[in-house]
Parts: structure tokens; sequence; C-alpha cells
């Protein structure tokens, strides 16, 4: 069981979507709400926050009202064992699906407004929508803290912090202000879980940039696993019934 469980968490942690070479003379313009952003590494994390959302879409980003990602994913803790999964994740506000499929241990959670469902039971993952980039279209609402990278590093981000005290440190490209790579650190049990995530490559769904390929490094204590996904099929504001958010 301790070994499925360290692979559901690797694919939540992940599937929830690089480092950049200093250059103080850089500078770049990012239409933000008819505003334009410097970014630059002396501009406000809230600035950086709003010139990534809008890299990203924007308003439409903002707007979105439901995503389902379904692709593929490889993890690998040495260069000769992978295991190969699949996954599918679907979100519609505050709502959301989860299902994972591997050799070992298939696993879905579901959350449907109001409670969270798992097919294991005892056993919960931290919610999908507190994770990685959905965090960005949140970045002016109550609770959502969105502040200065805790340490003094070279790359040009930002945190977001959740309601939940779940927090991402978002990467930026300076060219583009497209988030390049995101990392978390959270506490799971009594284990100190970091996962760094460096995107390869997007995909424009209806003017929204969704990571279509991505590489992932998960530590759990002396573990250290890996795992790069591809999203095979992603839609943005389809229909979705509410029965999807049941556990069937």
């Amino acid at each position: 069981m301790k070994k499925y469980t360290i692979l559901l968490l690797i694919l939540i942690f992940s599937i929830s979507a690089s480092a950049q070479k200093e250059n103080k003379s850089k500078e770049t313009k990012t239409e933000t709400k008819g505003t334009t952003v410097l970014i630059s590494k002396n501009s406000t994390p809230m600035e950086l926050a709003k010139a990534a959302l809008q890299a990203h879409g924007g308003d439409k980003f903002k707007a979105m009202k439901s995503l389902i990602v379904r692709g593929t994913a490889d993890i690998s803790g040495s260069p000769t064992q992978v295991i190969p999964a699949t996954f599918a994740m679907i979100l519609a506000g505050e709502k959301y699906r989860l299902e994972i499929t591997n050799p070992f241990q298939p696993f879905k959670q579901v959350y449907d407004g109001e409670q969270t469902y798992s097919s294991i039971p005892n056993f919960t993952l931290p919610p999908l929508n507190r994770l990685g980039l959905p965090l960005l279209p949140k970045i002016e609402e109550k609770d959502y803290v969105v502040a200065a990278l805790p340490d003094k590093s070279k790359k040009i981000g930002f945190r977001i912090t959740s309601p939940e005290g779940y927090y991402t440190d978002f990467f930026l490209d300076e060219k583009t202000g497209q988030v390049k790579g995101y990392e978390s650190k959270y506490t799971y049990g009594e284990r100190n879980i970091t996962t760094a995530v460096e995107i390869d490559k997007f995909r424009n769904v209806e003017g929204i940039l969704i990571p279509e390929k991505y590489a992932q490094r998960f530590e759990l204590g002396q573990l250290t696993m890996y795992s790069d996904f591809k999203a095979k099929e992603i839609l943005v504001n389809s229909e979705i019934a509410d029965d999807v958010f049941t556990m069937k």
C-alpha cells in the first residue's frame, strides 16, 4: 500500500500542470487589464502575478467555466523502471474529478462542492484546484495571498497561498510572462513533500494556455521520482453534467 500511495501522490501533485538566466537589463511588456506591466526583478509579486495571468489568457482564464484534460504519464524511480499510467482531470468551478489508471492501484477522487469522495477508504489527496496553475485566476480573490518568493532566487516569480495554506511558487519566462515552472512543498501526514514542475509545451485552447507537456520531480524523504506527462485531449468550457462529480 505504501508504494501505491507514493505513486498516487506523485500523480496528483503533477496533474494540478525552468530556471531562467538573470538579465537585469531585460524587461518584458505584458498588457494586464489595459495597464502595461514591466516584468523584471524589481516588479512586485502582484505585478508578476497579473502579468502571468494575462499571458495565460487573462479574462478568458478567469472566466473559464470548466476544464477537461486527459492524457498519459510515465513515472520512473530509476533509469530502468518506468510505470505507465493514464489520467483524466475535470474541473468546474470548485468541483473536480480525478481519475488515475495504472497497473498497481486505480484511483478516483471527486469533490462535489461540499464533500470529497475517494475510491480508497481513509485516503484523500490535497484539493486539485489548490495546486499549480488553477491558482492563477484567483490572485485577487479574498484569502488568496500573493507574495514574493521566500528565498532570494535569481528566478523571476511569486508565491500564491490558498486559504487552506497550500502554496505554489511560480517561475516566469522573462520574454513571455508565461509560467515555465512551479514548485510546492507540503506536509502530508508526517512527511514533508516537495514537487517541482517544468513545463515544456502549452496548448492554446480558446485563448487560454494550458500545459500540454511537462516534467516533474517528486521528493519524499530519501525517495526521488520523476514523471513525464502529456495531455492528449484538452477541452475548455464544455458542458459537464452534475453526476460527473459523484463517485460512480
